[in-house]
């Protein structure tokens, strides 16, 4: 009996999962295999980013918004609002930030590699590239994978200004905040491993996003709707694992590093 023919419950979902297992790690060791492809590499990356920059930033306002305000109020309520500056921008930049940039790259970038992809799959472009002795992951699935990397450290600093001073002005403005004291408790409270966190959130979110993105478009249906079912499936299965691997670094995260001044 083969591997393809087990039919006890979860059977399918352990063998995807261990297909993707197995994609991320090819991509990781061709990484590193010349020749490497800084032509794909350049124009994905600058694909990726020319669909994520303004919607990324456009989010980022309304985020740092509602944090500040909500964190505003409830430091109103418990008599400490030196704190609201601190409080909002660790939020930002440690949970807000790197999810954002997450859910973008999966939905924008991550579904346009699916697509394009699972169409090179169907059209039995990979089988071709197979033949001539070319490695379909080293020469298509490597520079997207890095590129969405590449993208999401950058988009990553860009959400956090934007909603840093998204925030900062809501809070000031809005509900009558001290820019003195904003500042100053961000500063007392924060430290650089909070920046650190946030961009290796970020590192290891666009390297699932796009290990997904390509492990869907490699494993289409036959025809046009088993690639654009694979982009759902992709879409929906990074947000899933992006917020549970989220969770398992902000918890390592918490339990290595003290907070300032413990």
């Amino acid at each position: 009996m083969s591997s393809q023919d087990v039919t006890f419950p979860g059977a399918g979902a352990l063998r995807q999962t261990g297909k993707l297992f197995v994609l991320a790690a090819q991509v990781l060791r061709l990484t590193f295999k010349r020749p490497f492809q800084v032509r794909e590499l350049i124009e994905q990356f600058w694909f990726i980013a020319s669909v994520t920059i303004l919607p990324s930033a456009l989010v980022s306002i309304p985020f740092g918004a509602v944090i500040a305000l909500q964190v505003g109020s409830l430091t109103q309520q418990l008599g400490a609002e030196s704190f609201t500056g601190a409080a909002s921008v660790l939020a930002v930049v440690q949970q807000a930030s790197p999810l954002i940039v997450a859910l973008l790259i999966a939905g924008a970038g991550g579904s346009a590699i699916c697509a394009d992809i699972g169409a090179r799959t169907i059209r039995e472009e990979m089988d071709a590239l197979e033949v001539m002795g070319i490695s379909p992951v080293q020469r298509l699935i490597v520079p997207r994978v890095l590129a969405a990397m590449g993208v999401a450290v950058l988009l990553n600093g860009l959400v956090s200004v934007v909603g840093v001073l998204g925030g900062y002005f809501f809070n000031v403005i809005v509900q009558h905040g001290t820019p003195g004291a904003y500042l100053s408790s961000f500063s007392s409270l924060a430290q650089l491993p909070d920046l650190y966190i946030s961009e290796i959130k970020a590192v290891i979110f666009g390297f699932i996003a796009g290990v997904i993105a390509a492990h869907r478009g490699l494993n289409p249906r036959p025809g046009p709707k088993g690639v654009g079912d694979a982009v759902n499936q992709s879409v929906v299965i990074s947000f899933l694992l992006l917020f549970f691997v989220n969770l398992v670094l902000t918890a390592i995260y918490l339990r290595i590093v003290p907070p300032k001044g413990a």
